[in-house]
């Protein structure tokens, strides 16, 4: 991480970003797409339609949403193989599809996250992922969506499969503050679900939450401060819930005065 100059942030060390929702509107026009691509694929009748594919979202991990999906909306479902072998081969086509998506750019960056990233990176504040995710769904994203060389200033990638227990629990962030070798109240986490907000509140986190469609109306009572985007300088943000301290869009003057 190179210092550039600037302000001296005494408190914020890090920013730790979670990516589908909240770097990305990756969900409904991202994932929720590739899965039904993998789906008509193989032959299989299913489509997970918007209303549908919200619901699953409450499951973490692709893997485990199909398993879910299995179990609760096709419990007659049989295949001639192991249902994990069936799963696995289903995510990974799943994963293709997906990386063909970002790779003709139709899943664009969330508002303000750009430029969180390049005034993190010239002040000297680390940037890092905490993603229930796969590292290559993560790794694909940052590098069709920031190129280089703005995709290798993240420090830490920390991704679902690094861990055991997903999102809510708080193993993932255990491990990305782990490997920035930072206690939580050095860093800040920035989330879109209820669900990545309960890991980073157990991890420690002051987490800020930028809504979507899918999450708009969840319970965000423990964050500390909920927008409805990060916002640009000519594009304020809307403050939902907590204290923006007169600032119109997120940066890191406001991190700071946040933790």
């Amino acid at each position: 991480m190179i210092f550039t100059g600037g302000i001296n942030f005494m408190n914020l060390k890090a920013i730790i970003f979670d990516v589908d929702g909240t770097i990305a509107e990756t969900e409904r026009d991202g994932h929720r797409i590739a899965f039904n691509r993998a789906f008509e694929r193989e032959n299989l009748s299913w489509h997970w339609d918007v209303d549908l594919y919200g619901e699953l979202l409450e499951i973490g991990g692709g893997k485990e949403r199909i398993r879910y999906y299995i179990s609760n909306y096709l419990p007659s479902f049989n295949i001639n193989q192991s249902l994990d072998e069936f799963i696995a081969h289903l995510h990974l086509l799943k994963s293709r599809y997906y990386r063909q998506l970002l790779e003709n750019n139709s899943i664009p960056l969330r508002l303000g996250v750009k430029r969180l990233i390049q005034e993190a990176y010239s002040q000297g504040v680390k940037v890092a992922i905490a993603s229930t995710a796969s590292v290559a769904n993560v790794e694909a994203l940052l590098e069709t969506s920031l190129g280089n060389p703005m995709a290798s200033w993240f420090e830490v990638i920390a991704a679902g499969d690094m861990v055991e227990r997903k999102k809510p629990a708080p193993d993932i962030y255990l491990l990305a503050l782990e490997k920035l070798n930072l206690s939580p109240h050095e860093c800040i986490a920035i989330e879109d679900t209820n669900q990545g907000l309960t890991a980073a509140v157990k991890a420690g986190l002051k987490t800020v939450v930028t809504v979507n469609q899918y999450t708009e109306k969840q319970n965000f009572d423990e964050a500390i401060l909920v927008l409805n985007h990060l916002g640009e300088k000519d594009l304020p943000f809307r403050v939902i819930q907590g204290e923006n301290y007169g600032e119109k869009y997120f940066n890191l003057s406001l991190a700071e005065k946040l933790i």
